[in-house]
């Protein structure tokens, strides 16, 4: 969190306790003061430390060789064996191209017919109503009671029987046989030795003729400078200074920029150059920046362009040499509405444009 440069109470006055809060003597009726407190001062000092110390550092200093001839044996001695393929005879072989086999022959099972008469509804009886014809306005009056009977219900069903069931006869097949030509061996292989003589060259290599050994070098020490911040005054309670009491409310600044962005034209930049300069120029107070938007387009885009206004202010006041520590922005989109004109509501430009506003207070933060 930043230290702001002035803590400022604001504080209204009754005469009562003038003496125990330590208040400003003769305040006028009916006016506004801050207490400032103004904040440590600090200076910067130089101090020289090691960021690295001295130590020794060892160097190798490499092996060194020397060449040498020397006969030496690449292919040892050895037996060449020569194959001698074997001697091969054609000769025919019997044997079962098709075995013998049963197979079936099969008599399909015949069948009837027959039918058979079912009651599918039974002998029925029972009362029953009907109207007749008469002058009482009293439908019951008019109604008869009659006993009906009816008759069973039958039905014809025709069904399969079975003449004779299948059957299975075995048909015989004879084999089928046939023969094939094979190569037997006449005279087998066999392998003859030779023997192959040993083969030498001669080589060159490299053997030691110095080992490898190490030498002991010194590095110093390096130093830096450092930069360090210390307290030069400590800060504390100065003067109280006295403040318009409207500005310890939301003021409105007449503050207008483009449509959907936060660039400040040069007649809002006129505005603030006339307002808060001279008041932040002339008084030790901390000011607190509110930016609003109107409800037409969406609420998420409308909260962060309005942080977006606020902090644009901000920054132009920091260009003109206000310290940023005593200025506090905060965008609030379209959720503190002056007047009706909430999503969905129709309303004229100007209605809006009230919505659409940059204010300022004094703060005690």
């Amino acid at each position: 969190m930043k230290t702001n440069l002035f803590l400022c109470l604001i504080v209204i006055f009754s005469s009562g306790a003038l003496q125990a809060q330590n208040l400003p003597s003769n305040p006028e009726p009916g006016k506004c003061y801050v207490k400032c407190i103004t904040k440590d001062e600090f200076k910067d000092v130089q101090e020289t430390i090691e960021v690295y110390p001295a130590y020794s550092k060892l160097e190798v200093i490499p092996a060194t060789y020397k060449t040498v001839e020397e006969r030496v044996l690449v292919k040892e001695a050895s037996k060449k064996l020569v194959y001698v393929p074997a001697v091969y005879e054609t000769v025919e072989v019997s044997y079962i191209k098709k075995e013998s086999r049963n197979d079936l022959k099969i008599s399909p099972a015949t069948f009837g017919s027959n039918s058979r008469t079912f009651e599918v509804y039974p002998e029925t009886s029972g009362w029953e109503y009907k109207e007749t014809a008469c002058d009482s306005p009293n439908k019951e009056d008019c109604m008869v009671a009659c006993f009906v009977g009816y008759p069973a219900q039958f039905r014809d069903v025709s069904f399969t029987t079975l003449a004779k069931d299948a059957t299975v006869n075995n048909v015989p097949v004879p084999e089928v046989g046939t023969t094939y030509k094979k190569r037997v061996i006449k005279t087998p292989a066999r392998m003859d030795e030779i023997e192959i003589p040993a083969q030498y060259t001669t080589i060159t290599r490299q053997v030691l003729a110095t080992p490898a050994s190490t030498r002991t070098v010194t590095i110093p020490a390096k130093s830096q400078t450092v930069t360090r911040t210390v307290l030069a005054k400590k800060g504390g309670i100065t003067t109280w200074e006295e403040v318009d009491c409207g500005l310890l409310n939301a003021n409105v600044l007449p503050i207008f920029y483009e449509l959907g962005s936060a660039r400040i034209t040069p007649a809002s930049k006129k505005i603030i150059d006339e307002t808060l300069l001279p008041l932040l120029k002339n008084k030790p107070v901390n000011i607190e920046l509110m930016s609003h938007t109107d409800s037409r387009g969406n609420d998420d885009f409308n909260m962060s362009l309005s942080q977006q206004r606020a902090n644009s202010v901000v920054n132009y006041l920091v260009s003109k040499g206000i310290s940023r520590s005593r200025l506090s922005a905060k965008g609030y989109g379209e959720s503190r509405l002056v007047n009706r004109c909430a999503n969905g509501v129709e309303c004229s430009e100007s209605q809006h444009q009230k919505n659409r506003r940059t204010e300022f207070r004094v703060i005690n933060n």
